[in-house]
C-alpha cells in the first residue's frame, strides 16, 4: 500500500513538474491571450487571468485525483475481467499496482510534445498544441478540416497507448501465472493481452464512444 502511494506521488509530481516547464516554454499565457483577443475585451481578458491565477492551486489536488481515479477505474475493470476467469486469488492491490506502474509510460506523451514543439515545429497555435498528440494516427491525418467528433478516437488510437496494452498484457500475464496453465505460463504476455483485450480494450471503445456521442451532441 505505501508503495503504491509513493508511486501516485511520484506520478502526480511529475505531470506537475512537465505540465508547469510546457506552460513556460509554450508561453501559454501569450496563445491565450491572442486566442481571447478576438472574442473579449483586454478587461475581460485581466480578469480571466486573474481568476486563473487564484485557483491555480486547485491543479496540485486535481491532478493526484484525477490519477487515482483513472487508475483505479482501470484496475477495477481489469479485476473484473480476473475475476470471471475465476482468477479469485489475485488480489486488488496487486492489479492496482501494475496498473500504476504501467501508467509511467503516459509521462513520455509530454515529453515528446515539449520536444516537437520546441525543436521541429516552431510556430504554433493555441489549437495546435490543444489537438497534438504524438505517435497519433490524428497527427497522420490532421485535424483542419476534420470533424471534431472524429478527433478524440484518432487521438486515442497512438503508439503510446498501443505500448500501454502491452505493458499491462506483460504485468497481468506475471500477476495471474499461478492460476494459469503450464502452456500459458511460457507465454504470459499472450494470455495477459487476451484479459486485457477483453476488459480494458471493451471498456476503451465504449469510453470513445460515449465521447464521440456527447462531443457529436454539443459541439
Amino acid at each position: 500500500m505505501k508503495k503504491n502511494v509513493l508511486y501516485l506521488l511520484i506520478l502526480s509530481c511529475c505531470y506537475l513538474i512537465i505540465g508547469k516547464l510546457s506552460f513556460f516554454i509554450f508561453d501559454i499565457n501569450e496563445l491565450l491571450n491572442e486566442s481571447f483577443s478576438d472574442n473579449f475585451t483586454l478587461e475581460q481578458i485581466n480578469y480571466i487571468f486573474d481568476f486563473k491565477k487564484k485557483i491555480e492551486w486547485i491543479s496540485y489536488i486535481i491532478s493526484p485525483m484525477y490519477l487515482t481515479f483513472k487508475i483505479f477505474i482501470i484496475s477495477n475493470i481489469i479485476y473484473i475481467g480476473l475475476f470471471f476467469l475465476n482468477m479469485k486469488n489475485i488480489s486488488f492491490k496487486d492489479v492496482f499496482n501494475k496498473i500504476l506502474i504501467a501508467e509511467f509510460i503516459f509521462l513520455l506523451v509530454p515529453i515528446f510534445k515539449i520536444l516537437w514543439f520546441y525543436f521541429f515545429q516552431t510556430n504554433y497555435t493555441l489549437q495546435d498544441l490543444q489537438y497534438f498528440y504524438p505517435l497519433s494516427a490524428l497527427n497522420i491525418i490532421g485535424y483542419q478540416g476534420l470533424d471534431v467528433w472524429f478527433i478524440y478516437p484518432l487521438q486515442t488510437l497512438n503508439l503510446f497507448e498501443l505500448a500501454y496494452w502491452f505493458l499491462l498484457a506483460y504485468y497481468v500475464g506475471k500477476i495471474a501465472s499461478p492460476t494459469k496453465s503450464i502452456d500459458e505460463k511460457k507465454y504470459p504476455i499472450d494470455f495477459g493481452l487476451k484479459i486485457v483485450a477483453s476488459s480494458y480494450g471493451s471498456a476503451l471503445l465504449l469510453w470513445v464512444v460515449v465521447v464521440m456521442f456527447f462531443t457529436l451532441n454539443y459541439s
